[in-house]
């Protein structure tokens, strides 16, 4: 058998460390077996999907050294590699299911599905769609397609029995199938669903083995009929152990920085970070913490995976870093400042901002502390003013960061624009509403340009340091629900 396992992120925001722990793990089953690891592409959310998000993607995974055979990048004998653009390929195939009597049109209105929804839950049932579409006679069908009716295709499921799978990790699974829903395959839009077309597109690019998060693991009913009434052998599933924050949740970007860019651009090595995430989910076999991932490769075995919740520590992770930064030559290690610090896209953005403020070329470090560096530890002193209280400091803190995590660009004018909305919706005077971002972002009421500082540290750092900020007030989860239904209210008028 040739081996084929793939990586499929969407490209709907910065790339995830659990795309990277992901990709790594099915790149190092593939090496080992001297099969072929891919890169697919899962737009179908235009909404949210964009080419900026697709190439930080390709970027963020080759700094990390993990290459793919076949993507949208690089071409191949299966492709398209874009969801977006094998639109007449799920067409195709969900004709077939139609024909075949597999699945159905759904006529039924947002309106009705939420009352089916709230009446499930008010009986404490499994919430799942109630089958009303799914008798309906062909003329009725073809009469409401005539009239133009919006509708969706949803698969049919068994209304008893069980699925059983095995899992190569965690052995038999069973899940009764009144727990499973008539899943929409394609949206009223024309696009398929993830659980759609990650099925066709698995067959058709010849995947064998499926490693993914845990998260998935009901999902697998789904797609075992699918590929049933397709009449395809489903791959191998490994479903892997999430990332965790410590108090055991899933690893969040509220209690860990997890973009994959962050950790580039606060100074961590690539093979340190890819050893760390190797050691979230697998052991070498002589137990040693310390190991590349070609050594991965070589040793790598399903049965060395644990399935516990591995705790994505940052004390660990630095300390391991510290390590492959001890270890490098003094030549080497210069030339990774040189690169991290001074390579020339780095400066070209810097000197802008310094060159017109210093008289004195020592009087550069104290202007760009912030920005090559880390910034200093914060207290709540620091945010300090006589016009904000700390509420309305963290009022600012959240409501940007929220804001942020939506905003798809991240240029000096629409950050500008987009802080400026912000106050006015706030009902604050710029002046003041710029105070805590000052501190959050550079540690100090004054720095270099504001807006200028937050592109030259890019999203990922900018988000973190914000968030970070917020920590200092130790606001309770009630205090953080109340400020994202404050920031939902507002951003309807934004």
């Amino acid at each position: 058998m040739n081996v084929r396992t793939r990586i499929a992120p969407s490209p709907t925001g910065d790339p995830h460390v659990g795309t990277a722990y992901m990709a790594l793990f099915n790149w190092a089953f593939a090496r080992h077996h001297g099969g072929e690891f891919i890169l697919r592409i899962e737009d179908t959310d235009a909404a949210r999907s964009s080419s900026e998000s697709e190439a930080v993607i390709f970027e963020s995974l080759r700094w990390l050294g993990l290459e793919w055979s076949e993507g949208p990048d690089v071409g191949g004998q299966y492709g398209p590699y874009r969801q977006s653009e094998r639109r007449e390929i799920y067409r195709e195939h969900i004709n077939h299911l139609l024909d075949a009597g597999h699945v159905f049109q759904c006529f039924c209105s947002k309106l009705r599905l939420d009352e089916v929804r709230q009446a499930q839950q008010k009986r404490k049932e499994t919430t799942r769609y109630d089958g009303f579409c799914l008798n309906l006679s062909v003329e009725e069908v073809a009469e409401k397609v005539s009239a133009g009716e919006p509708h969706v295709i949803r698969m049919k499921v068994p209304s008893e029995g069980r699925c059983v799978f095995v899992d190569e990790l965690r052995g038999e699974v069973s899940i009764p199938y009144e727990q499973v829903d008539m899943q929409v395959l394609i949206k009223a839009d024309g696009m398929p669903t993830y659980h759609f077309a990650v099925v066709v597109d698995d067959h058709l690019m010849k995947i064998t083995h499926i490693l993914r998060g845990e998260e998935w693991i009901n999902s697998v009913p789904k797609h075992k009929l699918l590929f049933e009434y397709f009449g395809w052998p489903m791959p191998k599933m490994v479903h892997l152990p999430l990332l965790r924050n410590p108090d055991q949740s899933k690893l969040s970007k509220r209690k860990n920085p997890t973009s994959i860019t962050y950790y580039r651009d606060d100074g961590f090595l690539p093979e340190a970070l890819l050893n760390y995430l190797a050691l979230m989910g697998w052991s070498m076999p002589d137990e040693r913490e310390i190991f590349s991932k070609d050594e991965m490769a070589q040793a790598f075995d399903v049965s060395r995976i644990s399935v516990r919740g591995p705790i994505f520590d940052q004390t660990k992770l630095r300390w391991l870093n510290g390590q492959y930064i001890r270890a490098l030559s003094a030549q080497d290690f210069s030339q990774r400042v040189v690169d991290f610090v001074l390579n020339q896209d780095h400066l070209s953005q810097l000197i802008p901002l310094v060159q017109p403020r210093v008289e004195r070329l020592s009087e550069l470090a104290p202007l760009v502390d912030y920005l090559v560096g880390t910034r200093k530890t914060l207290t709540e002193e620091d945010f300090t003013h006589n016009k904000l209280g700390p509420e309305e400091v963290v009022r600012v803190l959240h409501h940007v960061g929220a804001a942020l995590e939506q905003h798809t660009t991240w240029a000096r004018d629409d950050l500008f624009v987009l802080c400026q909305s912000l106050a006015e919706a706030m009902e604050m005077k710029f002046r003041d509403f710029l105070f805590p971002l000052f501190v959050g972002i550079g540690g100090r009421p004054v720095t270099l340009d504001l807006f200028d500082s937050m592109v030259f540290l890019g999203s990922s750092i900018s988000r973190a340091r914000l968030r970070e900020a917020i920590e200092v007030f130790s606001v309770s989860g009630k205090g953080r629900k109340q400020l994202d239904k404050s920031y939902e209210a507002l951003s309807r008028n934004l």
